[in-house]
């Protein structure tokens, strides 16, 4: 690609941007569209204001949504999208911190060692070859120079890496108190349950099961059915014919004759609202039939009296038989998968091998347009190949466009019905929640990205630049190799550009929803009051596409640093456009407590691994074995630091702290007894019983002591009313007066004193 292609690009999608964000800005000040962008805000009752329908405002595009989304802070972001919603803000975050610097190092110093790296005869036809690594001669001592680069990006980028993990984890802990009246909370799900063949069912099984072996925790169990009423459905229907024989037969017709209501029709209503009984009775009967006929799931929600009951069963083994008796915390109850509960859990192994096979398939067949995009993107030699291909030429700026825009078009377009495929096939894979569903479908649609968008972009545009200079020049093959790894910078460059610039405004003009209101307007929905467009936010679709550039960027550092900067564009633009979208669009279907941020930092430990690895192997080919051999202790370093956070990390994620919820507890039911009976068997009993060995060892008098003890508790009593934070505040002073007064004879009075009020302020 040359730099006309490259520029053509730029211009096509920086124009596009600049029309698609303008339209948007228009757009969005009209009332007719507020369903479309202000869809959250009208589901929650907010008033949205508007300029007066002669205001000239109205039809002037604005900018005024971006610098009011960076405005926007992390506590609003949590408050209205959730932690869930906060992680992809993060990650958009994480991209900006990571790439401005990485921006600065490329800019500053790779870019200038590379442009003058080359001091042999070689000289490669790619444009943007001189910026990159390829244009640095083999055995060079400019390596040296990536070499440092590489080892302090990697460890600026895990230490990001950390600090993101531990403040996302810390607020995972915070969210869990704050969601502390979930009824999931206190809520299992139980799968695999034994059939009771003395009472020919299965409730009374699981009722006699956790009795017995959890009996101050458990409290209740609901069974589930596999009940597929027909009758629900018309009774529904039938409901419906009645509200459209009250109001549809009068909707045309004149406003004196909508006060007569004929007799014929008031009969139909009456017979219709007997029916409607009548199904009704006929539902409450199938539903105890069911239970007759012993149509029980072999799986039910059991619930408890505490949430650190729920926890320990859930995160427990109840049996020996490792597939009996299976638990789990239950998702909340939007959350829930109910048709994956019907399946069996013995037999899910093999829908999950089915889900594997078909993104197998998917991915074998996406190889067909990837190898056709890098053939257009790879027009010189595209022409030794196919010859009638030369015709292009022959309109001026046409090849350029052609070369620059169109491959990263056609493979955004591939690209976009990825996600939607894989999520299919997650929800066939048997999971019990959406939010498992969605997750599993960002492993394969990160997974597919990387196989298929990146490394077969790299290897399919390699192979065409080294088809035939393989056998003119054999000696050269490793440089021509390095080259043509380097090369593909440019591709990935309008990629970047591609899916940022047009993506990220398509996404916030939504042209899919604007074009179904128009249709619905005009049709069936004409006349009739607009329903705001609710939708959830597509996990499965942001955070692959953005961890996939994260990649891309991360490989190219040190390799292509004239990329970075775009990347800098593209997380700004993407964390502005969400933001917007998370305030006035998307609804908050479910709550995970940031249970997609394990997988991001996977992907982004990935993406750095794998530019160490590249690294490596462009050292060798660039004859400086040392480099390659001194990069391996930091790859070794990144894996252990990989291994560490799964340790440090992820169970909190994975599993329900006990401690969290036992402190819970004594927040929620009983904050002030613990307080008072603490206070008074921690701090008076030792107090009474030891006073005169107390007086003689601290030295105070009777009333430094009197202060002492009424100060730590209306310091304990006071604070705890405003805050939620009793119980832990009562726990930290009164353990921390007891052991003061068993080690009195290293403190006086007055540090005592000190020590308490200290400590009580130090829990907020």
């Amino acid at each position: 690609m040359n730099t006309q292609s490259l520029f053509a690009s730029a211009a096509i999608n920086i124009g596009l941007a600049f029309v698609v964000l303008s339209l948007f800005a228009i757009l969005k000040k009209q009332p007719s569209n507020a369903p479309i962008y202000y869809a959250r805000r009208l589901s929650k009752g907010h008033n949205i204001h508007f300029h007066h329908s002669l205001s000239i405002h109205r039809f002037f595009p604005s900018v005024s949504w971006i610098p009011r989304a960076f405005r926007v802070t992390e506590d609003e972001i949590l408050e209205t999208g959730g932690l869930d919603a906060l992680v992809i803000i993060r990650l958009f975050k994480f991209g900006i911190k990571f790439f401005v610097v990485c921006s600065l190092v490329g800019l500053a110093v790779l870019i200038p060692v590379n442009y003058n790296g080359q001091d042999g005869s070689y000289r490669s036809y790619h444009s943007m070859d001189s910026f990159t690594i390829s244009n640095i001669s083999r055995g060079s001592n400019r390596l040296w120079v990536h070499f440092s680069c590489l080892w302090f990006i990697s460890l600026y980028g895990l230490y990001l890496l950390y600090e993101e993990y531990n403040g996302i984890l810390v607020k995972r802990i915070q969210q869990l108190r704050k969601i502390r009246h979930r009824p999931d909370q206190f809520t299992i799900l139980v799968r695999e349950i034994p059939f009771c063949t003395e009472h020919k069912a299965r409730g009374c099984y699981v009722d006699h099961f956790f009795s017995k072996h959890h009996p101050y925790t458990y409290h209740a169990y609901q069974m589930l059915y596999d009940g597929k009423d027909v009758e629900v459905l018309l009774a529904e229907s039938i409901a419906r014919k009645i509200k459209d024989l009250r109001e549809g037969p009068m909707a045309n017709k004149h406003k004196r004759e909508r006060l007569l209501l004929d007799a014929s029709q008031e009969y139909a209503i009456s017979l219709q609202q007997e029916k409607l009984q009548v199904f009704c009775e006929k539902i409450r009967q199938l539903q105890r039939e069911i239970i007759i006929k012993q149509k029980e799931l072999p799986v039910a929600f059991v619930i408890f009296k505490s949430r650190w009951g729920a926890a320990l069963a859930a995160q427990s083994q109840q049996h020996p038989h490792p597939l009996l008796w299976i638990t789990e915390m239950a998702p909340e109850p939007r959350d829930v998968s109910w048709r994956s509960l019907v399946i069996p859990y013995r037999i899910l192994w093999l829908y999950k091998i089915g889900v594997v096979l078909a993104a197998s398939v998917l991915t074998i067949f996406f190889a067909i347009p990837v190898t056709a995009v890098q053939g257009i993107a790879r027009f010189e030699k595209l022409k030794k190949w196919f010859p009638p291909a030369m015709a292009v030429q022959l309109i001026p700026g046409l090849s350029s466009i052609l070369t620059g825009y169109l491959p990263s078009v056609i493979l955004k377009g591939f690209i976009y019905i990825v996600p939607f495929a894989m999520l299919g096939m997650a929800k066939a894979a048997g999971c019990i929640s959406k939010s498992k569903e969605e997750i599993k479908a960002c492993n394969m649609v990160f997974y597919f990205l990387v196989g298929n968008v990146f490394f077969l972009s790299v290897l399919s545009g390699s192979l065409l630049d080294e088809i035939g200079e393989s056998f003119t020049h054999p000696k050269d093959f490793p440089s021509h190799l390095a080259g043509a790894v380097s090369a593909q910078a440019d591709f990935f460059m309008t990629y970047i550009l591609t899916d940022g610039l047009s993506g990220f405004s398509l996404e916030i003009l939504q042209p899919g929803l604007l074009f179904w209101d128009v249709i619905k307007s005009i049709t069936f929905g004409h006349g009739k009051k607009k329903n705001p467009y609710l939708y959830s936010l597509p996990y499965f679709r942001i955070i692959p596409m953005v961890s996939l550039s994260v990649l891309i960027g991360t490989v190219y550092a040190v390799v292509a640093p004239f990329l970075l900067p775009f990347l800098i564009g593209y997380f700004s633009l993407g964390y502005a456009v969400y933001v917007n979208q998370i305030e006035d669009v998307y609804e908050t279907v479910y709550e995970t407590c940031g249970q997609y941020w394990p997988y991001i930092h996977l992907y982004i430990v990935i993406a750095i691994i794998l530019m160490q690895i590249t690294m490596i192997g462009l050292f060798g080919l660039k004859s400086k074995p040392a480099a390659s051999i001194l990069t391996i202790p930091l790859l070794l370093f990144t894996l252990m630091f990989n291994e560490y956070c799964k340790k440090r990390f992820l169970p909190t994620f994975h599993h329900y702290p006990v401690q969290v919820y036992i402190l819970l507890e004594v927040l929620v039911e009983k904050p002030l007894v613990l307080l008072v009976v603490s206070f008074n068997t921690i701090i008076l009993l030792p107090l009474l019983c030891n006073l005169s060995i107390f007086l003689q060892a601290a030295a105070i008098t009777w009333q430094d002591l009197f202060s002492l003890v009424i100060s730590n508790f209306l310091i304990t009593f006071v604070l705890s009313l405003w805050v939620e934070k009793a119980g832990l505040l009562a726990f930290r002073c009164t353990s921390n007066l007891q052991f003061a007064l068993q080690k009195l004879f290293f403190l006086d009075g007055l540090n005592l004193l000190q020590l308490f009020f200290l400590d009580g302020l130090s829990v907020f």
